[in-house]
C-alpha cells in the first residue's frame, strides 16, 4: 500500500481536506495585494516645484497674492516642448513679463532655472498620499521608487532560498506558521515606516514571509490531496490569487491613503496565524524525515475528521512501514540542494523548471507593475488584469486535468510570448488594440503560473520537494527583479524591452517540452523513484516504436524468393 492509497483509505477528498484547503487558501487572497501593492502605495503623479515663497519685495509679495494659481504658476515653472510644466526646475526669480498678453518662453532668451530646493507640489486628485509624496522620490530620486520593488523582490528570492530549504529540514507547518506572523508584523511595520530606509527594510521581511507562505501553502496542498483532486486544489489557489487582485483594487480606491491600504492588507494574516495552529503537519514528510509515530498520529486525526475513525484506528507503525518501506529507506540519506543536479532525470528537470519559472515571472511582472502606461484608469486596469485570469485559469485547469501539464504549460508560455512580440506592430495610437494583446499575455501568464506551481510539486520527489520549490521560486524573483530594469533598455531601442519580454517565455516554453508528464501519476518519494520512473517510460517508448516500427524482411527468405 502505498502513501495515496493510505490517504484513501482515511478518507481521500474527505471533510479534513476540504477544510484545510480552505484556510489554506484565505491567506492566499492577500498575497496578490502584497504582490502588486507598489502600484497604488507608489503610484506616480503629475507634479511641480513648490513656486517661490521666500521673496522679500513687500510689493512683490502683495502683487502675487493678488495673482491666480494658473498665473502664479506661469512665472514660476518653466514649460516644456509640450507646453506641460517641468516636473523638476523652476526659474530663479519669478518672471513678470510672462503675464503679458502674447508673452512666451519661444521669443526670449534662455531663463536661468534651477532645481526644486523647496520641494515639490503633487497632484492629488488620483492618488492622494503615496510613498512617492512621503519621501519626494521623484526627478533625482525617481530610481528610488523601482529600487523599493526590486528590495522587496529580492527579500521574496531570499524567502525562497531560506524557507525553501528550512521546511524540508523543519517541516512545512512550522515555517508557514512563522511566515504568517512575519507578514503580519513586518507588513504592518511598513505602514509606520518612519523612513524610506526603514520602509524598504521591512518591505524585504515581508518579502521573504511572502515566499515562506507560497511554497508551504503549494506543498501542504500537494501532500494532503488525492491524485486525482491536485489539479483542481492548485487551481483553486491560483483563483484566490485572482480574487487577491479585486480585492487590492476596491481596498486601494476606498482607501487611497498608502500607509492605511498597507496596513489593512497586513493585519489579517495575525488571523492567520491564530488558526494555523490547527494545522496538520505534512504525514509524507513526516514518514521521509523518520518519524512514523507523529505520522500515524496525523493519519489518524484526519480519520476522525473525515468520518473513517474505524479505518484509522486500524493504522500503526508497523503497518506504516510494511507498507512504505520505499519512503522510509530515504530516510538514511540526508539530502541538500546539490541533489536537485547529481542524477540525470532530475537535472534536466531543475533546468527547465528555472527556464520556466524566470521567464513566467519575468514577463509577468513586466506587464503587471506598469499599468499606469496602459493610458486606462489604474483602478479599472487592474480589475481587468484580475479580470483575465478567472477564464484563463479555467481553461488552463481543464487542459491540464484532461490533456496534461507539460502541454499547458508549454501552451501558454508560447502563447504568452507571441501577444507579446505582436505588440511591436501595433501603432502607439491603437491603445485599445495594444491593451488587449498585453491582456491577453497577461492571462497567457495567469495560466503558466498557474500550472507551473502544480507542475513543479509534481515532478519533484518529497525529500527534496521543497528544496526544489525554493530554487525555483529563486528563479521567478531573479525574474521579477529583472523585469523592471529591461524597461530602461527602451531609451536605446523603443521596442527592444517588448522583443526580451516576448522571446523570454516562447524559449521557455520550448524547454518546458522537454518535462515528464505528472498527469495522473502518484507524487515521488524519493530522488530514486524518478530516476525509475523516467528509465520505465524511455522503455516503454522504445517498446512502442519497435511495435509500430515496419517489419524487417529476412534476408534468407529474401535469397530464397530470388532464387524461386
Amino acid at each position: 500500500m502505498s502513501f495515496p492509497e493510505l490517504l484513501n483509505q482515511v478518507g481521500g477528498m474527505g471533510r479534513f481536506q476540504v477544510l484545510y484547503v480552505i484556510f489554506l487558501n484565505v491567506p492566499v487572497l492577500m498575497l496578490a495585494c502584497h504582490a502588486v501593492l507598489q502600484n497604488f502605495t507608489g503610484g506616480s503623479t503629475d507634479h511641480h516645484c513648490q513656486i517661490h515663497s521666500n521673496t522679500s519685495n513687500v510689493s512683490l509679495v502683495n502683487m502675487a497674492q493678488n495673482l491666480s494659481s494658473q498665473d502664479l504658476l506661469r512665472i514660476s515653472i518653466p514649460v516644456d516642448e509640450n507646453q506641460r510644466l517641468e516636473k523638476c526646475r523652476r526659474f530663479v526669480t519669478p518672471q513678470w513679463w510672462l503675464l503679458q498678453p502674447n508673452a512666451s518662453m519661444s521669443n526670449t532668451t534662455v531663463v536661468e532655472t534651477e532645481p526644486c530646493i523647496d520641494g515639490w507640489v503633487y497632484d492629488k486628485s488620483v492618488f492622494p498620499s503615496t510613498i512617492i509624496m512621503e519621501w519626494d522620490l521623484v526627478c533625482d530620486f525617481w530610481k528610488l521608487k523601482q529600487m523599493a520593488q526590486s528590495i522587496y523582490m529580492a527579500g521574496v528570492l531570499v524567502g525562497g532560498i531560506v524557507f525553501g530549504g528550512l521546511s524540508d529540514r523543519f517541516g512545512r507547518r512550522s515555517l508557514l506558521i512563522w511566515c504568517y506572523l512575519q507578514m503580519a508584523s513586518m507588513g504592518a511595520a511598513s505602514a509606520f515606516s518612519p523612513s524610506f530606509s526603514a520602509y524598504c527594510v521591512f518591505r524585504f521581511l515581508t518579502g521573504m514571509a511572502f515566499s515562506g507562505i507560497v511554497l508551504n501553502c503549494v506543498s501542504l496542498c500537494l501532500e494532503w490531496t488525492p491524485t486525482h483532486m491536485r489539479a483542481i486544489v492548485g487551481t483553486l489557489n491560483g483563483y484566490c490569487y485572482t480574487l487577491g487582485q479585486f480585492f487590492l483594487a476596491g481596498m486601494a480606491y476606498a482607501l487611497p491613503d498608502w500607509r492605511w491600504l498597507q496596513l489593512t492588507v497586513s493585519l489579517p494574516y495575525f488571523i492567520f496565524f491564530l488558526y494555523s495552529w490547527w494545522f496538520t503537519e505534512s504525514a509524507r514528510w513526516l514518514v521521509i524525515t523518520g518519524k512514523p509515530n507523529r505520522a500515524v498520529k496525523e493519519l489518524k486525526r484526519v480519520a476522525r475528521i473525515n468520518g473513517k475513525k474505524e479505518e484509522g484506528d486500524k493504522l500503526n507503525v508497523e503497518i506504516l512501514k510494511s507498507n512504505m518501506q520505499k519512503e522510509m529507506s530515504s530516510v538514511k540519506n540526508t539530502h541538500t540542494i546539490a541533489d536537485l543536479a547529481r542524477t540525470p532525470v532530475v537535472r534536466r528537470i531543475s533546468l527547465c523548471l528555472c527556464f520556466v519559472w524566470f521567464s513566467t515571472s519575468f514577463a509577468y511582472y513586466g506587464l503587471a507593475m506598469d499599468l499606469q502606461n496602459f493610458n486606462v484608469d489604474i483602478y479599472v486596469i487592474q480589475l481587468i488584469f484580475g479580470a483575465v485570469d478567472i477564464p484563463a485559469k479555467l481553461v488552463s485547469v481543464l487542459t491540464i486535468t484532461f490533456i496534461g501539464r507539460r502541454f499547458t504549460q508549454a501552451a501558454a508560455l508560447i502563447l504568452a510570448g507571441l501577444s507579446i512580440l505582436a505588440n511591436i506592430f501595433v501603432p502607439q495610437d491603437l491603445q485599445t488594440l495594444r491593451t488587449i494583446m498585453a491582456v491577453f499575455g497577461k492571462g497567457c501568464l495567469a495560466a503558466s503560473f498557474n500550472c507551473v506551481y502544480i507542475f513543479t510539486g509534481e515532478l519533484y520527489p518529497t525529500v527534496i520537494r521543497q528544496t526544489g520549490m525554493g530554487l525555483s521560486n529563486t528563479m521567478a524573483r531573479i525574474g521579477s527583479i529583472t523585469a523592471p530594469m529591461v524597461k530602461m533598455l527602451s531609451e536605446y531601442f523603443p521596442s527592444l524591452p517588448l522583443i526580451i519580454y516576448g522571446a523570454a517565455p516562447i524559449i521557455s516554453g520550448i524547454a518546458a517540452t522537454f518535462l515528464p508528464e505528472t498527469r495522473n501519476v502518484p507524487l515521488p518519494e524519493t530522488v530514486e523513484e524518478v530516476e525509475t520512473r523516467a528509465k520505465q517510460l524511455r522503455e516503454e517508448e522504445q517498446q512502442m516504436k519497435t511495435l509500430l516500427a515496419p517489419a524487417k524482411p529476412d534476408p534468407a527468405s529474401e535469397a530464397g524468393e530470388k532464387q524461386l
